[in-house]
């Protein structure tokens, strides 16, 4: 099996471009748990809900579409757990463990790697598959921080979807095509976007 067998099976993410390993990595983890802090702090708070309206879940699903599986949930990982230890990078430079919106960021994590694996297959080369992976990033952030919503405030299901999915049903759509455009566009600069077939 040559080189070229493999990359056509594993078509890889965008951060491969780039050249390096461990120290590029490394940068690469750290920029996107940043990447996320400041998109973070894009945050607006409204009687809608008690979590706030932010640029996290942008950040967050095209750093795991960027970085990759493995890399992705890195950088969510240490955007959290610095975040707990006292990094004020949370929405509206909050930190800490816990309160209602945690659920959201602990999501970050899995969404990331969830949305890096769809990357790696291919997915975020096209605009349409693009939007599939970013959905399904954006459902998993969705699941995970309503539940977590609904057992913080005592809320039952309809309330918690009311008060932590549906008032960011548009704004996420928004941000899904604004991915959709962004990934394809990126993987035609580097001359590698080209059909996975």
């Amino acid at each position: 099996m040559t080189a070229t067998t493999v990359s056509l099976r594993r078509p890889g993410v965008l951060a491969d471009r780039v050249p390096g390993s461990i120290v590029r990595d490394a940068i690469l983890i750290a920029a996107g748990a940043g990447f996320t802090g400041l998109a973070a702090q894009v945050s607006i708070h409204t009687p809608l809900s008690p979590v706030p309206f932010t640029l996290q879940t942008l950040a967050v699903l095209v750093t795991g579409a960027a970085l990759g599986t493995v890399r992705g949930a890195a950088a969510m990982l240490l955007y959290l757990v610095a975040g707990a230890a006292g990094v004020p990078w949370y929405a509206g430079h909050t930190h800490g463990l816990g309160g209602p919106t945690f659920g959201y960021i602990v999501a970050f994590v899995l969404a990331a790697a969830l949305v890096g694996e769809l990357a790696r297959r291919g997915n975020d080369r096209r605009a349409l598959s693009t939007v599939g992976l970013m959905a399904a990033g954006n459902a998993l952030i969705y699941l995970i921080g309503t539940v977590w919503l609904a057992l913080s405030l005592g809320l039952g299901a309809e309330k918690a979807i009311a008060a932590g999915v549906t008032p960011f049903l548009l704004t996420d759509g928004l941000k899904i095509a604004i991915a959709a455009g962004m990934l394809p566009l990126a993987w035609r600069w580097t001359g590698t976007g080209q059909s996975r077939h």
